[in-house]
């Protein structure tokens, strides 16, 4: 792993507050019913993705994750004026428009979604690592999923394979507590969601998923073992939401108590209190990079309000490759 040096800190803080400030904007444009469907925020997860990408080589891995999923394709170098653009449903965004808030998706920048079917991207996880191994690429796929989506049987297929094969795949539980309005503890006997792994043989274990450093070292043990052909790793990261499972989610199954006392802990305040403590940028440094954040979120935002809905006859020419599709009874 890369050493973590005041550049990396000061990246990580103005990577965070961005994706925290991007996620906020569309609550907000959410309210006036400018994005619409279903919305899942990351707020308070961030750590988990900065260390991960500090433990990437982003020239060849590759990630795929849930709905939970605006966020981590910016980190992976996607323009952020076209994940927003998506989200408002504009033919200037990812997918033209089409895939909305739980698909955004970049095969350029090695993004494989953004998947709204529950566990539904975890065999699809093993199944890059598997594509692979099979061309001798030493890339490596990061797999996420939430602490609902373990309890899917598909899970315990892909693991079995993943073993029995060594793929190159590090599958990551993002534990926030709670999938959607149930705790953990309400569904299973074993609290110890990383425990899972050990079934198979599988290396596993739990990690604290609000601080980056921890994050990112974990990461790139477990990215070194997939790369050098050790196989795969399962890791639980503890993290936290602050807000709901969606936009819809009154949040009854918790306290405005237990919200507080996370927010102690808040991966952008642990960063940011390093940048302070160690002296890495003076008070004027970091309002500049607020500034900066503030600035390109109101950039992304007006990218997107001022990009164009998509043509009625796009649904058929990004569905269908065939032109005369028999099932097609007329033209619009």
């Amino acid at each position: 792993m890369e050493k973590i040096t005041k550049e990396v800190y000061l990246k990580w803080y103005e990577d965070m507050l961005f994706w925290r400030k991007f996620e906020d904007k569309l609550a907000a444009v959410y309210i006036q019913q400018k994005v619409r469907g279903f919305l899942h925020l990351y707020n308070g997860q961030e750590a988990v993705l900065a260390g991960a990408l500090h433990a990437m080589d982003l020239s060849k891995d590759k990630m795929i994750t849930a709905y939970r999923n605006h966020v981590q394709p910016i980190g992976m170098g996607v323009d952020p004026k076209r994940v927003m653009a998506e989200l408002f449903g504009k033919v200037t965004g990812t997918s033209q428009g089409m895939g909305g808030s739980m698909h955004i998706f970049s095969k350029e920048h090695r993004f494989y979604g953004g998947h709204g079917i529950v566990g539904g991207q975890i065999p699809l996880g093993a199944g890059l690592a598997f594509a692979d191994k099979y061309k001798k690429s030493d890339a490596v796929t990061l797999c996420y999923m939430g602490d609902g989506a373990v309890r899917q049987g598909s899970l315990h297929e892909s693991f079995n394979l993943a073993m029995l094969w060594q793929l190159p795949v590090v599958f990551i539980c993002e534990n926030n507590g709670y999938a959607m309005g149930t705790s953990v503890a309400r569904t299973s006997y074993s609290t110890d969601i990383w425990k899972l792994g050990l079934g198979y043989e599988m290396p596993c274990g739990p990690v604290d998923g609000m601080d980056p450093v921890t994050v990112a070292k974990e990461m790139s043990k477990a990215i070194e073992r997939a790369r050098t052909g050790g196989g795969p790793t399962f890791l639980e990261m503890k993290t936290y939401r602050y807000r709901g499972h969606s936009m819809s989610d009154a949040q009854h199954y918790r306290t405005k108590d237990e919200v507080e006392e996370y927010k102690k802990i808040d991966p952008i305040t642990q960063v940011l209190d390093v940048i302070k403590d160690k002296k890495y940028a003076s008070e004027d440094e970091i309002e500049a990079i607020n500034k900066k954040v503030k600035s390109l979120v109101s950039e992304c935002e007006k990218f997107a309000e001022e990009s164009d809905f998509p043509p009625v006859n796009q649904m058929y020419d990004m569905v269908y490759e065939q032109e005369d599709y028999p099932f097609l009874q007329h033209k619009l």
